[in-house]
């Protein structure tokens, strides 16, 4: 069989302001054709784990480019075509193909394009045909669309948060994709959306029993594969939020069942998921009271709103300002983001004093930069750290410690939420000898971080990161969902949805019906659609809102939209 194999990915926060383009891809992580090293990013597990069974099955792999962008604000619209398009002209050279077998992300959005994945899958679809097999691995951080649904054949997601099962998800997708290929399965897909966005981490109850009976209904009664998708809520785009993603064999309407089924499970389970969450201030006291009493090991302050792997600078400093105010003299910090400090010190060179700005510079969220006189205890063109099999690249770094502190302040280039305790220990930093080790990362850290921590505290401090969606100002989100909504499934669904504008001549019957069908009061709206999709029952516009509330009919023109109701008591509330 001949398998061609690719990954294109990065997470894109749309409210983020740093901006995603070729240098953070190549920055971060690039390999052309037949160059991916022999360990997985977080996104390529498919193409090694394809080369692992390629001469055990006497499988011909082509292998298309692999990149990885750290997540950040939208991509620039040519970066995300240059590089769909590499891709998509390595897979004509490699035809004729039995499968595509892809590494994705899920939450990519560039200029022009909410859903990145969909379009490059579309596209391959359009190029192999109707009956190659697409299968493609996912982050859960990330959105389910109808586009992408109808390119592949399968899809599957990382099941665990922290993400530890990346590469073993990698090689669910690759199984799958080979036996469907082999014609030994036909996968059907099917999803249900839970109507809801919430922080959901397997590292905890109730969502690790939730993934542990996942995990056990694959390879039974038809079942191939079961994924959450967590959704992202740094994204505003359509579909954002939470879904369930069954693949079976050639049994929709069990599929259909089943992914109800666990969806409104997690739904009922939508407020007891997240990790308790302190200010600054209570999660200070809260580490200085354990570390009273627990000295053998230190406590870990997750500062997990300020975390990169969010799309956010990772450039905060209000936690490490109140550490220092409190009087916490030894602390581990990894890492805040700042090149310009990084070539200060690494033009001052290693042992040298002096007085350095760091941190607090792409923004005014997540504090003010720190002045301070410290030593550069050490150097690196390369800070690094791991994640899983994977090797995470910090770029070039520096170690300062505060004066007359110990504490120890990594500065990197490349952003990069921290991952492993080896962060600090690959950079001369030892984790065990501090007090506290403060992090950036919401929840990422935790398997590394968990065996050598007196206490772990999730500190949720001020942020670009828009970490409330209740009161996230979401433009483009097509539907009711919790928590913006109390109880999503009592809103009625509309038959048509688009991105809309006010018809500036609605045609003369549409003003008869409106003066038919509302007092004065009420006037009905009029709108042009722009980009039909599917039912919802809020629809986006620049100037506000509206919602379609009861029955209704919709009355297409040249000109415009009119809503025509069947119950005098069901009208439209315009916002």
């Amino acid at each position: 069989m001949r398998i061609f194999t690719a990954s294109l990915a990065t997470e894109t926060n749309t409210f983020s302001p740093v901006p995603t383009d070729r240098a953070s891809f190549e920055m971060a992580f690039y390999a052309g054709p037949g160059k991916h090293p022999e360990t997985p990013t977080l996104c390529s597990s498919p193409i090694v784990a394809l080369r692992k069974r390629a001469a055990k099955e006497g499988l011909t792999v082509i292998e298309g480019t692999a990149t990885w962008a750290e997540p950040g604000g939208l991509v620039q619209r040519q970066t995300y075509e240059a590089l769909r398009n590499e891709i998509l002209d390595q897979l004509k050279a490699a035809l004729p193909v039995d499968a595509v077998i892809l590494g994705l992300h899920g939450a990519m959005v560039a200029q022009g394009y909410d859903d990145c994945e969909g379009d490059l899958l579309e596209r391959v679809r359009a190029i192999v045909g109707p009956k190659v097999v697409i299968a493609s691995e996912f982050d859960p951080h990330s959105h389910l669309t109808p586009k992408r649904v109808a390119a592949c054949d399968i899809m599957a997601y990382f099941l665990e948060f922290p993400h530890t099962d990346f590469y073993e998800r990698g090689e669910h997708v690759v199984e799958l994709g080979l036996a469907a290929a082999r014609g030994e399965i036909k996968p059907v897909i099917s999803t249900f959306d839970c109507r809801m966005i919430q922080v959901l981490p397997t590292s905890r109850e109730p969502m690790r029993s939730f993934v542990d009976r996942i995990k056990a209904l694959h390879g039974k009664d038809g079942v191939l594969s079961v994924s959450v998708i967590h959704g992202f809520m740094a994204a505003d785009v359509p579909e954002m939020g939470t879904r369930i993603l069954v693949v079976t064999d050639n049994d929709k309407a069990k599929g259909d069942a089943l992914a109800e089924k666990l969806g409104r499970e997690l739904y009922a389970l939508r407020e007891q998921t997240a990790m308790t969450m302190l200010s600054a201030q209570a999660g200070i006291d809260q580490a200085l009271g354990v570390r009273a009493t627990r000295q053998d090991k230190p406590v870990v302050i997750a500062d997990i709103w300020d975390n990169p792997g969010g799309g956010v600078p990772g450039d905060g400093t209000i936690v490490l300002r109140e550490l220092l105010a409190r009087g916490v003299t030894k602390v581990g910090v990894a890492t805040i983001w700042d090149p310009i400090a990084v070539t200060f010190c690494h033009a001052a060179g290693e042992g040298a004093v002096i007085d350095l700005r760091f941190g607090g510079k792409a923004g005014p969220q997540a504090g003010e930069p720190i002045d301070a006189r410290v030593t550069v205890l050490k150097t690196t063109n390369e800070g690094w750290q791991s994640f899983g099999p994977s090797r995470v690249t910090l770029g070039p770094s520096a170690v300062v410690r505060i004066e007359a502190t110990e504490v120890d302040v990594i500065l990197n280039t490349n952003r990069t939420q921290t991952f492993e305790p080896d962060v600090f220990s690959n950079i001369g930093i030892d984790p065990l000898a501090k007090d506290v080790l403060l992090i950036k990362s919401t929840n990422h850290f935790y398997a590394g971080f968990a065996p050598i921590a007196a206490e772990i505290i999730y500190v949720a401090a001020p942020s670009s990161y828009p970490s409330n969606p209740a009161k996230t100002d979401y433009r483009k989100l097509n539907r009711a969902i919790w928590p913006r909504v109390a109880d999503p499934w009592k809103q009625p669904i509309s038959p048509l949805v688009g991105e809309i504008s006010q018809s500036h001549q609605p045609p003369l019957h549409h003003h008869r019906l409106g003066r038919r069908h509302f007092p004065p009061e009420r006037r009905v709206q009029f709108f042009r659609i722009l980009r039909p999709a599917r039912g919802i029952d809020v629809l986006p516009q620049p100037f506000g809102q509206f919602r379609i509330e009861g029955i209704a009919r919709l009355l297409e023109s040249r000109e415009g939209v009119g809503v025509e109701h069947f119950r005098p008591h069901v009208g439209i509330v315009a916002g």
